[in-house]
């Protein structure tokens, strides 16, 4: 029967390991996000239930409870069939419970893991071939204790029930008919262990001393209290040890609650779902969130517009304008174009290439934040939390919108930088804009050449002497022609041109309205996107963490 036990709790092990897993993964990523108490519970839940798994799985920790005169010594006693505790007046004053265990191989680390002295431990090894041997073999791998009064005037007392009753495999609580409805047991023990259900058992001792005929309502009356207390499910047993009305009952529940070795794994079950289910209860339930997109571009574009990207854009427009037109414009008037400011070089961001290397200590002219703009950006990151949050628990929430805001200081300066550092290109034009600055030169010269001429047959003709040649093109002197010709096609090559600086001009802009929406895209996604998707990446792995506890496979 041991070793089927030992390979049954051997393939539980790894489910309940996974759970000890879960819940101890879950409030690694709580912590400094959920209320630290919650969190300390939980990671202390864990530790124990990791501990318990490490110790021996053929013993069954089986802990009497109760209040002062509830006769909860009379029936250790009656279960172990012998005197190991005192009880009445004879009872000692001490912090320590009492161990008898049947079956002591593989005990000594579980009694020391109670912190059982070994001057309060008592075996039934020797006893198991002995006349009861059959009767005592029921119990084999029970470690019984006998709890100090809950209800004792010693605060060592009460610190020494609590802590055995959080490490205890199966709880049996013992009341008396005069007291059973005492609050302290209530209220202190059986209503918080509500998720314990499973690992519990009540004995309503000294029935001998209740009339036949009250009997069967006085254990009805406690069953109504359990289910007040949220224990519908526990099972009552009406006994007097005394007398052994009722015992054999009780001894024969927990042998078989033993023969099944499984109220180790009940107890683990339970403490981690109640912990689980605290941090679930702090933190919420909602379903794990994702950022949106359309939250992200409206981030982006308040941003941008915050930055001055459409100031940059338009500048850059203006610039390549600038530029491109004195570039392909007629000659003879183009100068004057450059009699205009550019636009780039007030705002100081006329770096070309150059800008990655000033990066770090380059500021730019761009006008400052608008109240306005500020207020929009607010609002959109507030938007964007307030959305990647909904439905979660308040601590999340509140995580999220720290986690949104923590890096908000940072935004000014590297958005400024951005813009700094960005190569607008401004200061390389397209390959036709040389090619026409070539033409036009070629024109002008053409023109000046044919003006010349002119004047020089001017002067001949002026001082009489004689005409020289003058190639004709058809009815057209050449002269004039270069003239003309130079002067009407750089004007219209110009006029010309300008449509296609104009193009230029909005391409140039859409393209480094692009690149710095790219930049501002990388700005947002480090100092708002990033550290938000973290703290939902955390509420996910916390939720996945706290349903292997819960013992669930669905998602939230």
């Amino acid at each position: 029967m041991l070793e089927s036990a030992r390979k049954l709790l051997t393939r539980n092990s790894a489910e309940i390991g996974a759970r000890v897993e879960g819940l101890h993964t879950a409030a690694e990523i709580a912590e400094g996000r959920l209320p630290a108490e919650a969190v300390d519970d939980a990671r202390a839940v864990a530790e124990k239930a990791a501990a318990r798994l490490r110790l021996s799985a053929e013993h069954t920790v089986v802990a009497i409870a109760g209040a002062t005169g509830s006769g909860k010594s009379s029936t250790y006693n009656a279960l172990t069939g012998l005197e190991l505790s005192s009880v009445g007046v004879r009872r000692p004053t001490t912090s320590w419970a009492t161990a008898c265990v049947w079956g002591s191989e593989g005990a000594d680390e579980l009694l020391e893991w109670l912190g059982i002295p070994a001057r309060h431990q008592t075996t039934r090894d020797s006893m198991l071939d002995g006349r009861d041997g059959a009767r005592d073999r029921d119990l084999d791998g029970v470690v019984l204790l006998d709890l100090p009064d809950h209800d004792s005037t010693e605060v060592s007392h009460h610190l020494e029930v609590d802590r055995l009753v959080e490490l205890a495999d199966l709880l049996v609580w013992v009341l008396d008919p005069q007291k059973y409805a005492d609050a302290a047991i209530h209220d202190r023990y059986l209503a918080p262990l509500a998720t314990h259900g499973d690992v519990m058992a009540v004995v309503l001792n000294h029935i001998d001393t209740v009339p036949a005929e009250r009997r069967e309502s006085m254990v009805d009356d406690v069953r109504r209290l359990l289910a007040a207390d949220g224990l519908p499910q526990v099972p009552v047993f009406a006994i007097s040890a005394r007398h052994g009305i009722g015992v054999d009952e009780l001894r024969g529940f927990i042998a078989q609650r033993v023969a099944a070795k499984k109220q180790t794994r009940l107890r683990l079950e339970a403490d981690l779902r109640a912990a689980a289910g605290r941090l679930e209860e702090v933190g919420g339930a909602g379903a794990p969130r994702t950022l949106e997109k359309k939250k992200v571009s409206g981030l982006e574009d308040a941003l941008a517009e915050a930055a001055g990207v459409p100031t940059v854009v338009s500048a850059v427009e203006s610039s390549v304008r600038l530029r491109a037109g004195r570039a392909t414009g007629w000659p003879i008037v183009s100068w004057v174009g450059r009699l205009k400011p550019d636009p780039l070089k007030r705002l100081h961001l006329d770096l070309g290439s150059a800008g990655k290397q000033l990066a770090g200590t380059a500021r730019t002219s761009v006008p400052s934040t608008t109240p306005v703009q500020r207020a929009r950006v607010d609002s959109e990151v507030r938007a964007l939390a307030d959305d990647a949050s909904r439905g979660l628990g308040k601590p999340w929430v509140e995580a999220v919108r720290r986690a949104s805001t923590s890096r908000l200081p940072d935004l000014g300066d590297r958005l400024d930088a951005v813009l700094g550092a960005a190569d607008l290109g401004v200061d390389r034009l397209p390959g036709w804009v040389r090619f026409v600055r070539l033409v036009q030169w070629l024109l002008i010269t053409a023109a000046l050449l044919g003006g010349a001429w002119l004047v020089a047959l001017g002067v001949v003709a002026w001082l009489q002497l004689p005409e020289l040649p003058t190639p004709q093109v058809g009815p057209v002197a050449l002269p004039t022609l270069l003239l003309l010709a130079g002067v009407l096609l750089g004007v219209l090559l110009a006029l010309v041109c300008r449509a296609l600086v104009a193009a230029t001009a909005r391409s140039r802009a859409a393209a480094v309205d692009s690149q710095l929406r790219r930049a501002v895209h990388d700005v947002a996604e480090e100092l708002v996107v990033q550290p938000v998707s973290v703290e939902l990446q955390a509420y996910t792995t916390h939720r996945e963490a706290l349903q292997r506890a819960l013992g669930s496979t669905r998602r939230s």
